[in-house]
C-alpha cells in the first residue's frame, strides 16, 4: 500500500499536469492558481486510500479522485464570492485577485473539467460512478444554499446547521471515499461504511474549522479569523451560545448582530461570551464524539485490518490540526 505522502505526491503531480495542459488562457489562469494554493488535497487522497484499502492497483481511481478535486476547487472559488471572502489558504480570492465575473466563469469551467476527468473511468462502472458524482455535487449545492439562507434566520437549530454542514462538506468526502471504494472493488456494504465513516470525519472537520475561525490563528489557517463572527454566519459556536445565554450574554450577542463594521471589537466581545458559555469546550467534545463514531464505522469496513491502518491515523491527524 502507498503511504499518504506518495499520494500526496501523486496527485501533486497530477494537478501540475493539469495545469499545464490548461495553459495561461484568460479563463484558466484562476483555474491553476486556486489548485496550486495547497491545501491537503484530502478529497483525493482520501479516495485514493479508499480504492488502496480494497487493491493495490489505484491507476484506475487516480483522474477519479483529480475529479473531485477539482469540484471542490469549483465549490470554494464560488463559495469565495458569496462569502465576500478576502483570502483563501493565506492568499487573495480569484474575485480578489481577478474580479467576480472572472471567478464565476472559471469556477463554471473547473466543473465541466471535472466531468471531463471523471471520463477517464472504465465504461463498466462509469455509470454507477456518475450517479454517486452528480448525487454529491447536487447535495453540495443545497448545504451552500442553506448555509446562506440561514443568514435570513434567526431560528436556525443546531439539528439543521449540523444538516447543512453535512451536506456542504461531509458528502463530498463520502462521494470521493465512495468512488474509490467501488473502483477499488468494494461491495454495496463495504462502500456504505466507507461512506459512513467519511461523512463523520467530515462533519468534525467541519466543526473544527470552525472553532478554528473563531479561536485559531491566522497566520497558520490562512483565513481571517473571526470571519464567521463579523458575518453572522450560523456556527455551532453561536447557535450553542444562544441556547445556553443569560440576559447578559445574550445582551451582549443581540447587541452586535448585524454589527458589520466593528472589526476586532465585535470579534473579542462575542469570542468573550463563547468563552464565559464554554460552548467551545462543548465543540471539542463532540468533535471527539464524531471521530470515535467514525472510527468505529471503519473498524466495520470487511478488509484486513492491516490496510485499514493508514486511514485511520489519517482521520486521526485531522484531530487538533491548526489550519
Amino acid at each position: 500500500m502507498k503511504t499518504i505522502e506518495e499520494l500526496q505526491e501523486l496527485i501533486g503531480k497530477k494537478i501540475d499536469g493539469f495545469c499545464r495542459k490548461n495553459g495561461d488562457g484568460s479563463i484558466y489562469q484562476p483555474i491553476n492558481y486556486i489548485v496550486q494554493l495547497g491545501g491537503k488535497r484530502m478529497r483525493p487522497v482520501l479516495s485514493l486510500m479508499a480504492a488502496n484499502l480494497y487493491s493495490d492497483d489505484i491507476d484506475d481511481a487516480i483522474y477519479p479522485a483529480l475529479a473531485m478535486e477539482i469540484f471542490h476547487n469549483f465549490t470554494l472559488m464560488h463559495d469565495d464570492i458569496m462569502d465576500n471572502a478576502p483570502l483563501r489558504r493565506g492568499k487573495p480570492t480569484v474575485h480578489e485577485k481577478w474580479n467576480r465575473d472572472v471567478a464565476i466563469l472559471s469556477g463554471d469551467a473547473m466543473m465541466i473539467q471535472s466531468y471531463q476527468l471523471l471520463m477517464k473511468t472504465r465504461p463498466e462502472i462509469l455509470s454507477d460512478i456518475l450517479k454517486i458524482y452528480n448525487q454529491t455535487a447536487l447535495e453540495v449545492c443545497e448545504g451552500q444554499q442553506s448555509d446562506m439562507d440561514f443568514q435570513c434566520r434567526n431560528d436556525v437549530s443546531i439539528d439543521e446547521y449540523m444538516e447543512m454542514i453535512r451536506l456542504k462538506t461531509s458528502v463530498l468526502l463520502g462521494g470521493s471515499m465512495q468512488i474509490g471504494a467501488l473502483i477499488g472493488g468494494a461491495d454495496e456494504e463495504g462502500q456504505k461504511l466507507i461512506y459512513d465513516f467519511a461523512i463523520k470525519i467530515g462533519l468534525s472537520f467541519q466543526l473544527w474549522d470552525d472553532y478554528l475561525d473563531a479561536f485559531g490563528n491566522d497566520y497558520e489557517t490562512g483565513k481571517q479569523i473571526g470571519g464567521d463572527i463579523q458575518a453572522d454566519k450560523k456556527t455551532f459556536l453561536m447557535l450553542r451560545s444562544f441556547e445556553k445565554a443569560g440576559a447578559e450574554e445574550l445582551a451582549v450577542l443581540n447587541k452586535y448582530l448585524g454589527q458589520f463594521d466593528k472589526g476586532s471589537e465585535k470579534v473579542n466581545a462575542v469570542l468573550s461570551v463563547y468563552r464565559q458559555l464554554q460552548v467551545d469546550n462543548e465543540l471539542k467534545e463532540l468533535v471527539d464524539q464524531l471521530h470515535a463514531e467514525g472510527l468505529e464505522l471503519l473498524e466495520k469496513v470487511p478488509v484486513d485490518h492491516d490496510r485499514k491502518k493508514m486511514l485511520r491515523n489519517f482521520a486521526l491527524s485531522l484531530k487538533g490540526r491548526k489550519s
